[in-house]
């Protein structure tokens, strides 16, 4: 296996992936992919991320400063280095994005059926609330799995930090 090529290639999946996903510009997608595969161990540095990218400095902080405020990426600091390092989000932190996501789905959806519920005349307004409460079942269970998938995440997570 060429492993510069398989990385270049998971690189480019990620990227596409994230793009399409987040909805977010490419450079952005893929310094999320870079920052996964290259940055796991100690972070990048802005400078790092501008030489690899091979994109210009405004991009980069621009992109950066996006996954930032998305919560895709954190950084940090080293003492007596004036540098960032940039590595992408743990991945309690991503599922927990997923979570408030169908948080707010299920807010809507216990809207409508009470909406459906008092407004309700016809067959298919009825189909409709059946199937808008089985989807909030399918909620229900896709939020206890994730919250456990968190929990499970997060011990693991803290076990890495303790034994670096």
């Amino acid at each position: 296996m060429d492993i510069q090529k398989e990385k270049n290639e998971l690189k480019e999946m990620f990227g596409v992936h994230f793009e399409k996903l987040y909805n977010i510009p490419p450079l952005a997608s893929r310094i999320l992919g870079t920052l996964i595969i290259d940055g796991c161990k100690s972070g990048l540095t802005f400078e790092t991320l501008v030489e690899t990218m091979g994109a210009s400095k405004s991009s980069i902080s621009t992109n950066l400063n996006l996954l930032l405020k998305m919560e895709k990426i954190i950084y940090f600091t080293i003492t007596g280095d004036r540098k960032k390092y940039f590595k992408a989000a743990n991945l309690s932190k991503r599922l927990e994005n997923y979570l408030r996501l169908i948080d707010s789905e299920m807010t809507i959806v216990n809207r409508m059926i009470i909406y459906r519920e008092h407004t309700a005349s016809c067959p298919a307004e009825r189909c409709n609330l059946e199937n808008t409460k089985a989807y909030k079942i399918h909620l229900n269970e896709v939020e206890i799995s994730l919250k456990k998938t968190i929990e499970e995440f997060k011990t693991k997570e803290t076990k890495n930090i303790i034994n670096q």
